[in-house]
């Protein structure tokens, strides 16, 4: 892909579009298949970077897995919660689920374990999840003495009892540990400190982890017990499409006029991120919702003041179609994005700027107020999330231009090529 692609501007959509499989679920169903009893089939699985990184890492400890690209498909082959490899030492990229789901489950095995980054990973906190390793009877400790990756797991297996996890960096953490908990030689008690973010996510992690056999019980999640010991099994499990990603489709709608309609998707999905819709409610536009499809139609758009803690994923996507409002839009209680593959935050102010828009940035959001609209060449940091907003916009004003847009490997090789179909259908 080039280093950059100009967005080709649209009158009002119709169209219907299918986003591949959840990044979120696919590595927590890998996470949970790795470590089953027998063979688990997971259908509809993604195929990116995230979830590259994470198959790389689970052959490492040595964990087969066999992938059918062409029909998105992964057969794991679990280990029973033992793992072969006593000593790896893994690459991540700049995968927060991987980083942190596997320091947490590498923490069973018996031996010593490395894990590390991209440059940007080397600058994403992880201090809370290695002490509450450590407290768990595992020695988890940052190689550089920074609280930041690389890791160093040193284990003989993970002993248990009760634990304090931080929640306001990312529920990742919790995630991970409530993943690996099962296996632990004692039953495990994890207490949330502060406001846990993203408690969507944990919700999900909490069905996946039912899906394969283990049940958790929590105090409205603040506390967790998990009994132990608990063994996933192996099952056939299907993946919904990444509702984080169909976000963009959903504001396409919006900023063009139009309608889309996202299929395999409900309001009951498993990702807390279809609510993004309500957020486009609020601004004006009507919701359809159907049993395996959700569809926006877009409306005159007024700015809202929302609370996006628990779909923090779409902070991006909405803070573009505010640039589209009548009024300003308030996104609030996002702090723990500035610890993202960018500063969620900071960075995401500063290319609404170039647009047009005056924004007012605060320590935990932001609030943009829509100006003159101009064209412009958007900078993404690496940021996958960056550059898939950002190009919502390019269907509405004419000239913007993505910079490398080959960051959407992260989560959605074809972004591009799917935005792109919309304006045949």
């Amino acid at each position: 892909m080039t280093d950059s692609i100009e967005i080709k501007p649209s009158g009002p959509l119709r169209a219907r579009v299918q986003p591949p499989g959840s990044k979120s679920i696919t590595n927590r169903a890998l996470v949970c298949a790795a470590l089953a009893e027998g063979v688990s089939t997971l259908e509809g699985a993604l195929d990116s970077e995230d979830t590259q990184v994470m198959i790389d890492s689970l052959r490492q400890l040595g964990i087969a897995v066999d992938a059918d690209l062409q029909a998105s498909r992964l057969v794991v082959h679990g280990c029973g919660g033992r793992l072969p490899m006593s000593e790896a030492d893994l690459y991540v990229a700049n995968s927060g689920t991987t980083i942190r789901f596997l320091t947490a489950m590498v923490a069973l095995g018996h031996g010593t374990y490395r894990l590390d980054g991209v440059p940007r990973m080397r600058q994403r906190p992880i201090a809370d999840l290695l002490q509450t390793l450590t407290t768990l009877g595992a020695s988890a400790r940052s190689e550089t003495g920074n609280d930041c990756p690389p890791v160093v797991i040193e284990t003989s297996g993970l002993v248990g009892g009760k634990a304090t996890v931080a929640g306001n960096i990312s529920s990742q953490f919790l995630s991970g540990l409530l993943m690996a908990a099962p296996y632990a030689a004692r039953p495990v008690e994890l207490v949330v400190e502060g406001t846990l973010v993203s408690v969507p996510y944990v919700a999900m992690t909490l069905r996946v982890m039912e899906s394969f056999g283990v049940s958790v019980g929590h105090e409205n999640y603040r506390t967790f017990c998990v009994g132990s010991p608990q063994h996933y099994r192996g099952i056939r499990y299907r993946i919904e499409p990444d509702a984080s990603a169909a976000s963009y489709f959903w504001a396409a709608a919006a900023v063009t006029g139009g309608s889309v309609t996202v299929v395999g998707l409900s309001k009951q999905a498993l990702q807390g991120d279809v609510r993004f819709c309500e957020c486009l409610a609020q601004m004006g536009c009507r919701i359809e919702y159907d049993t395996d499809s959700i569809t926006v139609h877009g409306g005159s758009l007024r700015g809202v003041d929302v609370k996006m803690n628990d779909i923090s994923d779409t902070v991006q996507t909405l803070a573009v179609v505010a640039l589209f409002a009548d009024g300003p839009t308030a996104i609030r209680d996002v702090a723990h994005i500035r610890h993202k593959e960018t500063d969620r935050i900071g960075d995401l102010a500063r290319e609404l700027r170039k647009l047009g828009a005056h924004v007012d940035e605060n320590d935990d959001g932001l609030i943009i107020v829509p100006g003159k609209l101009r064209a412009a060449a958007i900078d993404t940091y690496r940021d996958h999330r960056m550059a898939m907003s950002f190009a919502i916009a390019g269907l509405h004003i004419p000239g913007i231009q993505i910079r490398d847009p080959a960051c959407t490997s992260k989560t959605y090789p074809r972004f591009f090529e799917d935005l792109a179909s919309l304006h045949a259908r």
